[in-house]
């Protein structure tokens, strides 16, 4: 990571990896139910997805938290300044600006940038930036198998380009998504009646 990258990193309490905590000292957004957003959504909780083709754009439907981005395929390219302080210059998206093509006819690649910077990488608490740029990658290998990777360019928290993902991924007999949410007043309860009292108790075992 750039020292930018590392103090953001250092700020992110996460539950998971060398310096995980207890969920009620945690600060994961997904804890109080806000979006995965993107990459997130591919690299955690990928539990099945579906994409739906049409001329222009090809839409991806997430099955946890039922999302689903927009993945342009019109030629058009990714926007420019997304942030910035001009007055066309776009904002930040939880899924970001996304743009598809075929590079061939088994494989499909989608850019993606623009991605709101709240949201994590990775279960891990792992950064990026608003400016980051994504490359997925989705080639089928055989008729019901899917390969599929995502690589992060991000000069400002990271010194070089890195894969974050590479997964095999089968078609299921049934596609069907489920309906797998995270529900605001459920994650209230919890914190209320479990997360809560059990780091009071770890506090005062360690007095």
């Amino acid at each position: 990571m750039t020292p930018a990258g590392q103090e953001r990193y250092d700020a992110n309490r996460a539950t998971w990896g060398p310096n995980a905590v207890g969920l009620a000292e945690s600060n994961d957004p997904l804890i109080t139910c806000d979006p995965l957003g993107f990459p997130r959504s591919m690299l955690y909780e990928t539990r099945g997805f579906e994409f739906l083709h049409s001329p222009t754009r090809t839409v991806q439907l997430l099955q946890y938290q039922r999302v689903w981005r927009e993945i342009w395929t019109d030629g058009r390219a990714l926007p420019a300044d997304v942030g910035g302080g001009a007055p066309t210059s776009p904002d930040p998206r939880w899924y970001g600006y996304s743009v598809g093509r075929w590079e061939d006819d088994y494989t499909f690649v989608v850019e993606t940038t623009g991605t709101n910077e709240r949201a994590w990488v990775d279960y891990f608490g792992r950064p990026h930036s608003a400016a980051a740029h994504f490359e997925e990658r989705y080639r089928r290998v055989y008729r019901e198998t899917l390969d599929a990777s995502v690589t992060i360019t991000d000069p400002e928290i990271y010194t070089r380009p890195f894969v974050a993902m590479r997964q095999t991924f089968a078609r299921a007999d049934r596609q069907e998504l489920e309906e797998q949410l995270c529900v605001p007043s459920e994650a209230i309860e919890y914190f209320k009646t479990i997360a809560e009292p059990a780091a009071s108790g770890n506090r005062d075992n360690r007095q």
